[in-house]
């Protein structure tokens, strides 16, 4: 709403300053017929009326009504102002209507911009209704239609452009709002750790898991003295020994063993759930007690490790006297248990949590480079498309026709680049999303390098291209154009950070039961360090080579490679250019 409200007031600002523009127009205009003078100065009062009253409603908040209503109003005097100066040989009033879309899509999106340029089809046809009788000419549908598909056409590129700006700034925000849970979620962990920390202060001396153990049974020795203690986890059926101390620790089932859970202690413990008093271990009635009995344990409490009800280890302490263990003590034991899962627990939470918050600020910086690349590649070629159309708008009868098919050529340049960044911004969603498509069929890769290569030579002149292509090489199982656009890709990047006059050398070559095209240029090349980032998402290369771009080409390429089985990998070196080069499998 906000972002309405904003929009609606800069449109009510603007609405006041053309009150001053009719005014200016309509005294400069000269030879009126009988009455189309007054009802210009009528036209401008009520422009002048109108944009009044639309301020002060716009100043007391901006409502649905209120935005149709100017909408409405908006529509209505322009069509009115193009209408009434048909009388005027060549007159550029009838663009007033690309006003009109520009108004809908700005303010309704894709849906209000092709709804008002359908609206203008009957201004338009009025428009030519009305020239062809005052001077009694044949009337031009062939106009009409013009102006009808170049407003519909401006309607679809602007509301998508609106469209996808508001998702995204709604999508920014949902995602600044998950962030901002997210942030208080781990806020609550952290008081939680902190409070076992407090309550297990050995356990809580690190959040690293051997170093929390260490500390723990250092603290757990002045407690309950032992002549040996272990610490098991057991997870998916494999128990494995975390932490020991005393007799033998590293010679007999050191830390990392893997026990059996067969006639194990352990396996008893972990699914009951209770802590286990052996008294005297020297009855041998579980497989490893013979071993503890080897290095002097004679009577040990093991105690599990239950996070909830759950076991997920135990805790093992021995003695070398039979019946060593007071009540107390392994009662005490029975609690450390508990306290020791709950560290383990909220020991790996941590982790588990780092890593989130890892995975978050990742994406919260991909977000932000998006935005910022995204932002930056529009603002140039959508500058220069309001620059030369306002041009052409403003200075039509001053510009000489060359320069006329200049402002034009320009404006359908920029508009091809706008088309090619959205297509790139979409070819990645869908990459993501799991629906790119491909439609494989036998492909002739000789034909599909001479023909990019050719295509690629005629839209410059500054990079000669050189292509060392085979009188026949194998055919693959592809998509013709998907690799094209791989191809085409790779042979844009060259020519763009080639010096001029230097060749791009393109070579297709049969390598063992595979096909490999590479392209080398002699530009200033990419350090080692780059060399994997320039194939992600937004991946650009560090430094002052850089040239401008989203970073979605390489990415685009690479996955396209993938998807047919291939590869795409770059060889460079800082000054020396760069070779990529695609592997494709035969067959």
């Amino acid at each position: 709403m906000r972002v309405r409200r904003t929009l609606e007031w800069w449109i009510a600002i603007v609405r006041l300053a053309a009150v001053a523009f009719a005014v200016l127009e309509v005294a400069a205009t000269a030879r009126y017929p009988g009455g189309y003078q007054q009802a210009a100065w009528i036209l401008t009062a009520v422009l002048g009326i109108g944009a009044v009253v639309l301020y002060a409603l716009v100043r007391r908040g901006v409502t649905p009504a209120v935005e149709i209503a100017a909408m409405a109003f908006d529509f209505a005097i322009i069509s009115a102002f193009v209408v009434l100066y048909a009388f005027e040989a060549g007159t550029p009033t009838r663009a007033l209507l690309f006003l009109a879309i520009a108004l809908g899509a700005s303010r309704f999106g894709l849906y209000g911009g092709v709804g008002v340029a359908l609206g203008t089809v009957p201004v338009a046809a009025w428009f030519e209704q009305r020239r062809s009788d005052i001077f009694r000419v044949d009337y031009r549908w062939d106009f009409v239609s013009f102006q009808a598909g170049a407003g519909l056409l401006m309607a679809l590129l602007a509301g998508w452009l609106v469209s996808r700006l508001e998702e995204e700034r709604a999508t920014t925000e949902r995602r600044a709002d998950e962030a901002e849970s997210l942030r208080d979620e781990l806020g609550r962990r952290a008081d939680l750790l902190e409070a076992a920390n407090r309550c297990a202060r050995a356990l809580g001396s690190s959040l690293d898991i051997d170093e929390a153990f260490g500390a723990f049974i250092r603290e757990l020795r002045g407690l309950v003295p032992f002549e040996r203690m272990a610490i098991v986890l057991a997870e998916d059926g494999v128990a494995r020994v975390m932490a020991v101390s005393g007799a033998k620790a590293d010679e007999v089932m050191p830390p990392g063993t893997q026990l059996g859970l067969e006639r194990n202690l352990l396996a008893e413990v972990v699914e009951r759930g209770q802590t286990v008093y052996r008294r005297d271990v020297s009855s041998f009635e579980y497989a490893e007690e013979p071993e503890l009995l080897a290095v002097g344990v004679r009577s040990r409490v093991v105690a599990p490790l239950l996070a909830g009800t759950r076991g997920v280890g135990v805790v093992s302490v021995g003695r070398e006297e039979a019946d060593a263990f007071s009540e107390q003590e392994v009662e005490l034991v029975g609690l450390l248990g508990r306290l020791v899962a709950s560290a383990v627990q909220n020991i790996r939470a941590y982790a588990s949590e780092r890593r989130t918050v890892e995975e978050l600020r990742r994406l919260s910086e991909l977000r932000a480079d998006f935005v910022s690349l995204v932002s930056h590649e529009l603002r140039s070629p959508m500058a220069a498309v309001i620059g030369a159309a306002r041009t052409l708008q403003q200075r039509w009868r001053e510009l000489q026709p060359e320069q006329r098919e200049s402002f034009l050529a320009l404006i359908g340049d920029e508009t091809a680049r706008l088309a090619a960044l959205i297509g790139d911004v979409l070819d990645t969603s869908r990459i993501d999303a799991g629906t790119f498509s491909y439609r494989f069929a036998d492909v002739d890769l000789a034909a599909l390098v001479r023909d990019t290569v050719t295509t690629a030579s005629v839209g410059q002149d500054e990079v000669p291209l050189v292509a060392e292509v085979p009188a026949s090489a194998p055919s693959i199982r592809g998509d013709g154009e998907r690799l094209r656009q791989v191809l085409g890709n790779l042979i844009d990047n060259a020519v763009k950070y080639s010096p001029a006059g230097e060749p791009v050398e393109v070579r297709l070559v049969p390598v063992d039961g595979s096909v490999q095209i590479s392209v080398q240029d002699r530009g200033p090349g990419i350090h080692p360090d780059d060399q994997q980032l320039v194939f992600e998402k937004f991946g650009r290369v560090s430094g002052s080579v850089s040239k401008p771009g989203t970073g979605l080409g390489l990415f685009i390429a690479r996955s396209i490679a993938e998807a047919h089985g291939g590869t795409l990998s770059v060889s460079s070196a800082p000054g020396r250019g760069a070779t990529f080069t695609l592997r494709l499998p035969v067959g």
